[in-house]
């Protein structure tokens, strides 16, 4: 960096909060100041550049919040933010707001709305732990919150949101895994970005998490400059799935925080990379390219589209080769 180029970056860092572990630390290649891994989390200038229209809660966590630590956006499931401190921080990160300015992290006390709010709702089914991220909790406050969410009936799915597996891989332990077993079906989402993130550090991570009897899945940010290519996407996906055992789940379109223009796509670059990537890989492999709308609206689907027409019961499609091709509605009579 130029001395100006880093006064700015401290100026970012002071905004925004900074912690890389010495693992993730390690992976970045401090010739190249394009690193994909160094994008990702150490400040950079451009973070100071902020747009019209970039919001502090990007998603409307806080509109849907009836009570503290919890939102409640959709009918089924709830987020229950366990902490709002983090193993790293992500430059990118839509919830950065409130890691800067809220910076709390477990307090059983602080849960308790939280927890009620669940056991009164009996059309929740599913709890997603995030944060922050819950598995930099210690494996004695992961048990409580866990025996918390069991205790509540109608609840059947404990999702948690997690960067430890890619960041801090060595805090995934046989006392961990324990933490979070019990009555409820576990799924586990990791946030790998980059085929770079993935080492055999953080293969005997994913390892340790599936032979515990968790479901793994995955959702990336689309970032420009990081991950923006159909290889370094189609490399992440197959090295997710065929490596490390987990199912691409979504591919995020970056949300509107503050100071992150200079990582988002377009929607149209995103529908072409999602379209090669369908052209390429399995369904098995292939994650959802998805926008998270600003007003609350929840995740909807990007595309791209096949259907090109529609007359009656005939439909015009494009097939992955890209060409179109008619296909005729054979319904029976009711």
């Amino acid at each position: 960096m130029s001395p100006a180029e880093r006064a700015a970056a401290q100026a970012a860092a002071t905004r925004h909060k900074v912690r890389i572990p010495k693992a993730y630390l390690d992976l970045i290649d401090w010739s190249d100041p394009a690193d994909p891994i160094r994008l990702q989390v150490i400040p950079s200038p451009e973070e100071l550049a902020e747009q019209e229209g970039e919001l502090d809660d990007p998603i409307a966590d806080h509109a849907f919040s009836p009570v503290p630590r919890l939102t409640h956006r959709h009918a089924d499931r709830v987020l229950l933010f366990a902490t709002y401190q983090c193993a790293v921080y992500c430059r990118f990160c839509f919830r950065k707001e409130s890691l800067t300015s809220i910076g709390r992290g477990f307090s059983r006390e602080a849960l308790e709305p939280a927890f009620a709010y669940i056991e009164a709702h009996p059309e929740i089914r599913e709890v997603i732990l995030t944060g922050g991220d819950p598995l930099s909790l210690p494996d004695k406050a992961l048990v409580e919150i866990r025996a918390r969410i069991e205790a509540v009936a109608h609840v059947r799915l404990l999702r948690i949101h997690t960067r430890v597996p890619v960041a801090l891989p060595s805090r995934v332990t046989s006392g961990l895994v324990r933490s979070l077993q019990g009555r409820l079906m576990v799924t586990i989402v990791t946030h790998f970005n980059h085929p770079r993130e993935i080492t055999p550090a953080t293969e005997e991570a994913c390892r340790t998490l599936r032979q515990g009897g968790f479901v793994l899945l995955n959702q990336s940010v689309l970032l420009k400059g990081v991950n923006d290519t159909v290889e370094v996407l189609e490399e992440l996906c197959r090295e997710l799935m065929y490596r490390l055992g987990v199912k691409p789940y979504y591919l995020h379109h970056g949300d509107l925080a503050r100071g992150m223009a200079h990582r988002r796509t377009t929607i149209a670059e995103g529908q072409a990379l999602a379209s090669a990537l369908r052209a390429r890989l399995s369904g098995i492999c292939n994650p959802v390219y998805v926008l998270d709308l600003p007003d609350g609206g929840g995740k909807v689907p990007l595309g791209p589209c096949y259907v090109e027409a529609q007359d009656g019961e005939t439909w015009r499609i494009r097939g992955q080769d890209g060409e179109l091709r008619t296909y005729t509605e054979l319904v029976g009579d009711p």
